[in-house]
């Protein structure tokens, strides 16, 4: 009686749980696939525009092999710019893994607020005193006039002209990738990573390793039978996804440290 009591309880908690944490994702503003350098969901941008951007940052791509990408979106919230950029950069995996060369210019047209969000292998050619300067000097001044072509030109120019600058690794051709208790732990334990992962680049640390957590305590609880121990899994797979993925980027992505500055029009 006392068991089966319990087991409702567990379900009901985590029911809960799970209720609370997919009301955070529904909330926020999806990060959109990237399908290309330059992504306007906004309609600011002609066609002309946008190609004039992609073969600029195609060209560096090419040469020096560090990717910088443009997004255009009308607003961010409820999350505050800085937020949302790095979900991006952790979701698109900008950069070569290992050399971390990625960059953002994050533009929020409604809120009129933009960041731009550096890796770590570009800190040293785009500090945060320079990023700071591109939006101020560069970018903000235009915008305020109205030409926003012109503003995104003159900031993916001045963050071209800096990573030009970065002394990087020769770029690499991309290679297309194709496609008992003691027993089931380690099923159980492989199953929190891979989801973990998925889920953070999907969703972003926060929400991300909320689902792992609670995934992981319902997978371990059915497998295992054990609250106290799914509990435990649970714990591990919110601090594994958390943790995750703040150096390395992922696989075939570079990282990303919160790097850069923001600015308003």
């Amino acid at each position: 009686m006392l068991k089966g009591w319990n087991c409702f309880m567990a379900t009901r908690w985590l029911c809960l749980f799970l209720f609370a944490a997919a009301s955070l994702v529904w909330a926020e503003t999806p990060v959109p696939p990237l399908n290309a350098r330059v992504t306007d969901l906004t309609h600011t941008l002609d066609a002309a525009s946008k190609q004039a951007l992609e073969d600029k940052l195609a060209a560096l791509e090419q040469a020096k092999g560090a990717q910088i990408a443009v997004l255009i979106v009308a607003s961010t919230q409820p999350e505050s710019i800085e937020q949302y950029a790095l979900r991006v950069v952790e979701a698109w995996k900008l950069g070569r893994k290992g050399v971390d060369d990625g960059a953002l210019l994050l533009i929020s047209k409604d809120q009129r607020t933009l960041r731009i969000e550096v890796g770590y292998g570009l800190e040293g050619a785009i500090p945060d005193v320079l990023a700071k300067r591109i939006i101020a000097e560069a970018i903000v001044p235009r915008f305020q006039a109205g030409d926003f072509a012109g503003g995104v030109a003159a900031g993916v120019d001045a963050l071209i002209n800096l990573a030009r600058g970065e002394p990087l690794p020769e770029p690499q051709r991309r290679i297309e990738q194709q496609g008992g208790m003691n027993g089931l732990l380690p099923v159980v334990m492989m199953l929190v990573f891979v989801a973990g992962g998925l889920l953070r680049a999907l969703f972003g640390r926060l929400v991300g390793g909320s689902l792992a957590a609670g995934v992981a305590f319902f997978g371990a609880w059915m497998l295992l039978g054990s609250v106290l121990f799914g509990l435990g899994i649970a714990l591990l797979a919110f601090i594994f996804t958390l943790a995750g993925g703040r150096r390395s980027g992922g696989l075939g992505g570079g990282g990303f440290g919160g790097g850069g500055a923001s600015g308003r029009w």
